[in-house]
């Protein structure tokens, strides 16, 4: 430096535009369709949104899970796929992608996360087990009920409160959680934290928390299992909410993350970047081995696991970019963009906003409908008739049947309104606050569902519906 000069260091300006970090590369064209349309397509699919043709849905919001776009990276790393049997080099690239991340012992690649859940949950799941979560999801949930165990959830009492602005409503209840040790422990084969807590409103689960949970883990002998399709978002959570960790790079975060655990499930259509994919990781050898023979079984031999090479091969590109932290500003800004819009407009909202979707308080703004009125499946549907958005109810349909057929209230009763990635702009969004705003102007003319047909499991996916008249 020059004598007599000083460097005045200016921060970069801020802008109040959210832009995406990345330019359109191709385009896939959208069918518009009309309101009379939309009331016959929905009356066809018997009023459940699964079972529209996708070409009659304008916005589709009904999951961020495999539905979002991949870079031209990954597109170029499609042609480096090796479609050996066993062993291809493609496999080595996934595997040391994820361990970079992820270093446990044993990775089992699986064609999608509820595969890996049906492994391990086969091979430590049955009559009389006892499976602790934060907050189990559908598939979890059903994979564990299906070999006859029980799902129990364990989220902290804010996590249940749609209102509540707690920073880490995903958060398991520790005292809760010793209590349930305490009295069954011999039935607790491990314990499964969910981050960020999906049916809870895309919460995140803190540092502080895990290691809490890892260390009553420990004082009983149990291991500690991630469900991490999220753990991107989760991280930078943690990096934006969490103290001490603002200057912490967010892999840094996922690998302290990781450090606390004995294993995961990854369904690597969520924060991977993937279409398909996801995988099992641990580190017990005896489990390994239970698993990776049951792997071989149902999905493949352990060096792909129901995926062809070139999956491999952009998912190991995914899960990288996946921890971008220009991409994961963007990303928890613009769903938060959503959920301040309508949360401005007086649409009631789960807060704080989640990382990968905004979930509308169904409950709250259907407030003349009780839980058997099923007002989330009458929201949604409401809004697939108003604008074309598919969303996504999570309440009283996914969660009110029992393993043993008896319907429950459930906690909530919530409408998910789920972004892909890297896939809609911030006009489309524009027009899905247009859609709610309108729906939530006219509420009062909702009317309730009543279900007509259903499966004992996982009903939300093939149940039909009719409108209460």
């Amino acid at each position: 430096m020059l004598p007599g000069i000083v460097l005045t260091l200016v921060s970069e300006p801020s802008f109040k535009t959210i832009i995406e970090p990345f330019r359109i590369h191709s385009v896939e064209p959208m069918r518009m369709t009309t309101r009379a349309e939309r009331e016959e397509k929905l009356a066809k699919a018997a009023y459940n949104l699964f079972a529209l043709h996708s070409d009659d849905v304008l916005i589709d919001l009904l999951t961020d899970s495999g539905t979002g776009a991949m870079s031209t990276e990954q597109w170029a790393a499609l042609q480096r796929g090796n479609e050996a049997y066993a062993g291809a080099p493609s496999w080595f690239r996934f595997r040391d992608a994820v361990h970079d991340l992820f270093p446990f012992t044993h990775l089992l690649p699986t064609h999608q996360g509820r595969a890996a859940e049906k492994i391990l949950f086969t091979v430590v799941g049955g009559p009389g087990q006892v499976i602790p979560n934060n907050t189990h999801f559908d598939t979890t949930r059903a994979n564990i009920e299906f070999t006859g165990a029980e799902a129990v959830d364990l989220v902290i009492p804010e996590g249940k409160e749609p209102a509540s602005r707690h920073p880490f409503k995903g958060n398991m209840d520790v005292a809760a959680l010793r209590s349930l040790l305490e009295t069954r422990s011999a039935d607790v084969p491990l314990v499964l934290m969910t981050i960020t807590n999906n049916s809870g409103g895309g919460q995140p689960v803190s540092l502080a928390n895990l290691r809490e949970v890892r260390a009553v883990c420990e004082e009983f002998g149990k291991p500690l299992f991630l469900d991490a399709c999220r753990f991107a978002e989760n991280a930078w959570f943690i990096k934006t909410r969490e103290e001490g960790y603002a200057d912490t790079p967010v892999a840094d975060i996922v690998r302290e993350i990781a450090a606390l655990a004995d294993g995961m499930t990854m369904s690597a259509k969520k924060d991977p970047l993937g279409n398909i994919g996801g995988w099992l990781a641990l580190n017990d050898d005896e489990l390994a081995v239970q698993c990776r023979n049951l792997g071989i079984l149902t999905e493949g031999f352990p060096t792909y696991g129901g995926l062809a090479g070139r999956d491999l091969e952009a998912l190991a590109v995914g899960v990288h970019e996946a921890i971008d932290e220009d991409y994961l500003r963007y990303r928890i800004q613009s769903t938060s963009y959503l959920g301040e819009a309508l949360e401005a407009a007086g649409v009631p909202v789960v807060v704080p906003f989640g990382g990968h979707a905004i979930f509308l308080d169904a409950r709250a703004l259907l407030s003349h409908l009780g839980p058997l009125d099923y007002p989330g499946q009458a929201l949604a549907c409401a809004l697939y008739v108003e604008g074309g958005v598919r969303s996504c109810e999570i309440g009283q349909v996914m969660f009110g049947l029992g393993a043993d057929g008896v319907e429950r209230e459930a906690p909530m009763d919530l409408v998910r309104l789920a972004i892909p990635r890297r896939t809609y702009t911030q006009s489309h969004i524009d027009y899905v606050i247009e859609v709610v705003t309108r729906v939530h102007a006219r509420r009062d003319s909702i009317s309730g569902m009543t279900i007509t047909s259903q499966p004992p499991q996982l009903r939300h996916f093939t149940a039909t519906f009719a409108p209460i008249s």
